[in-house]
């Protein structure tokens, strides 16, 4: 069984991947962010999961900021999900994994199309250089060392995202 984090990889990926890479968990948010799904029973009808599991993860990704729970009825209690901004940033994930499933594994062809609703274009994802614009090609994208990077071969357990926030303050009034 595949464990639930990579305490020991200093990459934001997989520090994503932590968040939302269990299964089920891009499809939620993928129901919440086109289909304005929000009610616990709406996800089960469309997603077709346990409920023990659907809990589970609306739970994590309340806790984790994703989405806020309100309630929309006392007796019994009920709440919807909604996202959060945090949650909506994930939506060019969404549109990227959904192209490249198209391209790679949809051999009939897209089963669904992201259009802009303002006049009917279809939506993509590209890449590009923050100085050129250029488009790079997949064997011109290096990766350089950013300012939360450590030494390779140094394995410290991370912190908390407020201790790590701490430490940079830290860092930049030396």
């Amino acid at each position: 069984m595949l464990g639930r984090t990579y305490e020991h990889e200093n990459c934001s990926a997989a520090r994503a991947l932590e968040i939302v890479g269990e299964r089920w968990s891009l499809l939620i948010v993928r129901d919440a962010m086109f289909r304005g799904t929000t009610k616990f029973s709406e996800f089960q009808r469309n997603l077709g999961l346990a409920p023990n599991i659907l809990a589970s993860r609306l739970d994590a990704f309340v806790q984790i900021g994703l989405m806020r729970a309100r309630r929309y009825s006392e007796h019994p209690d009920h709440r919807e999900y909604v996202l959060t901004r945090k949650g909506l940033d994930l939506q060019p994930v969404i549109i990227a994994l959904t192209a490249w499933g198209d391209r790679w594994a949809a051999p009939e062809g897209p089963p669904i199309v992201y259009t802009h609703e303002g006049c009917g274009g279809r939506i993509y994802q590209r890449l590009g250089c923050s100085t050129c614009d250029a488009v790079p090609k997949p064997g011109e994208i290096k990766v350089r060392l950013g300012p939360g990077s450590r030494p390779v071969g140094r394995r410290k357990e991370r912190s908390a995202p407020h201790e790590r926030l701490e430490a940079a303050r830290a860092r930049s009034a030396r």
